[in-house]
C-alpha cells in the first residue's frame, strides 16, 4: 500500500502532498480535475512508465522541465523523476530517474516495493478492442511476474525494428539478405522467451479466472468456463519448442517478408483471446459479457499476483463503477473490502456503492490555482 504521495509538476499538480490510510480510497471530482493523473502517479511508482502514454514528457507539467512522483510503499522511498528533452535539467542525458531508497535503479526493481493492479474504463474494451490491447495486459502482468520478461520483451523490440529496417533497405536493393543473419538470432531468442513465458502466464492464469467468472456470473459459467487462448501465427508443432517454430515460421515467410519489407510473424503480432466454451467470445458477447469477462479477468490478475508471496496489490478503480450492473458493482465492492488498500475514482460520491461510502475514506480532487488539488472531504457531497 502506499503511505505518501509527493507530486511536483505531474499534468495538472503543481505539488501536491498526501497522507493515506489502509482501506478504501474514495476520490471524487469533476471530469479533467485530476483524478486519473492521481492514479497515474501510482502506476509510475509501480512500473516507472505511465499506462496512458508512452511519452514521458506529456506527463511533465506546461512550462516545467522535471516532474516527480515520490511515495512510500511499504517503508520504502520511491522516486520517480521525469525530464524533459531539451531542457537545462536534461543536460546529464537522463530522460528519467528513479531511486529506490536513494540508490538509483531500474524500472524492473520498482514491483518489488509497490504492485498495481489497474482496472480503468479503456479495459472496457479488452474483449472486442485491438490485439495490441490484449497484449498490452499479458505483457504488464508478464513483467510483473517473470524477472526476465521486460528484458526479453525490449531485446525483441529492438531486434524487430533493426530487422524491419534492413527488410525496407533489401527491397530497396541497398542492403543484402545476408545481413538478416545478425538480427534474426536475437529476434529468435528473445521472441522464442517471450512467448514461452506467455504461454506459463495464461497457464497460471486459467484457474483464478474460471473461479473468478464462475463467482460473478455463475450463471454464465454453467454454460461454459471463461478463459485466455493464445492465438499466434507460429503455432509450434509436435516436439517443437516456441524459437523453433518462430524460426520455421520465418523461413516460410520470407520471400512475403521481403516484399512488405516487414517482419510478418512473431509474438508482436499475436493475441490473447477470450473464450467461452471454445468459441471467441468478442464473435457473440453481449455488452453484460463483455463485462463480466473484464472484471472477472481484473480478479483473476488480483488472485494471481497476491499468490506470489501472499501480498495483495494495490488495486486501483478508475470510474469504472458506472460501466457496472448492481450486482457487479456489490461482487467488487466485497473485493475492495477485503484488500489492505484501494483507490476508487468517480466524479460524484453518489454513484458508488452505499456499503463502499461506509467504509471508505473520502477524497475531493479539485482545480486550483496553483494546479489541482486534493483534500479529504465528507463522505456525502454537500447538497
Amino acid at each position: 500500500m502506499i503511505e505518501t504521495l509527493r507530486l511536483t509538476d505531474l499534468r495538472a499538480y503543481g505539488t501536491l502532498e498526501a497522507r493515506f490510510e489502509a482501506g478504501p480510497q474514495l476520490v471524487w471530482g469533476p471530469n479533467a480535475a485530476g483524478k486519473t493523473s492521481l492514479l497515474e502517479a501510482m502506476v509510475l511508482l509501480a512500473r516507472g512508465g505511465s499506462h496512458r502514454t508512452t511519452t514521458d514528457a506529456e506527463l511533465i507539467r506546461w512550462g516545467a522541465d522535471v516532474a516527480r512522483i515520490e511515495g512510500h510503499a511499504g517503508g520504502d522511498a520511491v522516486e520517480v523523476a521525469l525530464v524533459r528533452p531539451g531542457s537545462i535539467a536534461a543536460a546529464g542525458g537522463a530522460r528519467k530517474r528513479i531511486r529506490v531508497n536513494g540508490v538509483a535503479r531500474r524500472a524492473a526493481a520498482l514491483s518489488e516495493k509497490l504492485r498495481v493492479v489497474l482496472f480503468a474504463p479503456e479495459d472496457m474494451l479488452l474483449v472486442v478492442g485491438s490485439p495490441s490491447l490484449r497484449r498490452a495486459v499479458v505483457d504488464q502482468l508478464a513483467s510483473s511476474l517473470f524477472p526476465a520478461y521486460a528484458a526479453d520483451l525490449a531485446t525483441y523490440g529492438r531486434a524487430l525494428q533493426q530487422r524491419n529496417g534492413l527488410l525496407r533497405a533489401i527491397r530497396d536493393e541497398t542492403a543484402s539478405r545476408e545481413e538478416l543473419r545478425y538480427w534474426d538470432q536475437p529476434l529468435l531468442d528473445a521472441g522464442g522467451a517471450v512467448v514461452a513465458a506467455r504461454h506459463e502466464l495464461l497457464r497460471r492464469l486459467a484457474a483464478p479466472l474460471r473461479a473468478a467468472h464462475a463467482e460473478i456470473a455463475p450463471d454464465e459459467a454453467a454454460a461454459g468456463s471463461l478463459g485466455l487462448e493464445y492465438v499466434t501465427n507460429a503455432p509450434a508443432g509436435p516436439d517443437e519448442t516456441p524459437r523453433q517454430a518462430l524460426a520455421r515460421r520465418l523461413a516460410e515467410t520470407a520471400e512475403k517478408e521481403l516484399w512488405n519489407g516487414t517482419t510478418l510473424v512473431g509474438p508482436h503480432r499475436d493475441d490473447a483471446a477470450f473464450v467461452m466454451a471454445g468459441r471467441d467470445l468478442a464473435a457473440f458477447a453481449s455488452r453484460g459479457q463483455q463485462r463480466t469477462a473484464i472484471l472477472a479477468l481484473k480478479l483473476a490478475e488480483l488472485d494471481l499476483v497476491t499468490a506470489t508471496d501472499g501480498r495483495p496489490p494495490l488495486l486501483l478503480l478508475d470510474d469504472v463503477f458506472s460501466e457496472l450492473d448492481p450486482a457487479r458493482r456489490a461482487h467488487l465492492v466485497r473485493r475492495i473490502a477485503a484488500l489492505p488498500q484501494a483507490f476508487v475514482t468517480t466524479t460524484t460520491l453518489e454513484d458508488l456503492d452505499p456499503a463502499l461510502r461506509a467504509i471508505a475514506t473520502p477524497w475531493q480532487v479539485r482545480p486550483g490555482e496553483g494546479g489541482a488539488e486534493l483534500t479529504a472531504s465528507a463522505a456525502t457531497e454537500p447538497a
